[in-house]
């Protein structure tokens, strides 16, 4: 009875411990995630590009999104650093939002290394990072069932990404303005 009772003790503080251990390594409030449809997703992100101060860097497959665009924007006239890399086919409109950025000189290059450079992050402050399946269009807002996963805080995570970002920076050309 007393090896029962003292099997439980030990036990008990072994689970505590561990959950103790495992909160601080994985602290739930660095991290947020969102879906679409239900603009969870993108409430994220225009929240993340509201609150950063420094730099925004995006690798973006596909981007349509007005209200991404015009927070970006927003951004730029704060002085935040934007930068973008898209895939050249499916960004090359005379009417997309990469144009409109591009109006707006926000640099942007057009990637046409790949097949498809289907990539879909965003660095903010060289510190945290958006990815997931959320394209920045407006299908993947109101239409499509995508993710955003929000890490926050974490620069060992932001500067694999960074590095990945400048490597697909350094294969695109130069998006022009259109006026």
């Amino acid at each position: 009875m007393i090896y029962r009772k003292l099997n439980t003790a030990i036990f008990s503080i072994l689970v505590v411990i561990s959950i103790s251990v495992i909160a601080q390594v994985h602290d739930c409030n660095d991290i947020e995630i969102g879906f679409s449809p239900g603009n969870t997703a993108s409430k994220i992100i225009l929240k993340a590009i509201k609150k950063s101060k420094e730099s925004i860097f995006i690798a973006a497959y596909s981007f349509t999104s007005k209200p991404i665009a015009l927070a970006l924007v927003e951004a730029h006239k704060k002085g935040v650093n934007v930068r973008l890399v898209v895939d050249k086919k499916s960004n090359t409109g005379r009417y997309t939002a990469v144009t409109y950025l591009v109006n707006h000189r926000i640099p942007v290059m057009l990637n046409d290394k790949y097949s498809i450079m289907h990539n879909k992050f965003m660095i903010f402050d060289q510190k945290s990072v958006e990815t997931g399946s959320f394209n920045y269009t407006q299908a993947a807002t109101l239409r499509n069932a995508e993710n955003v996963v929000y890490i926050k805080n974490r620069i060992d995570i932001a500067q694999k990404y960074i590095r990945e970002f400048d490597r697909l920076w350094d294969e695109g050309k130069h998006a022009t303005p259109s006026y």
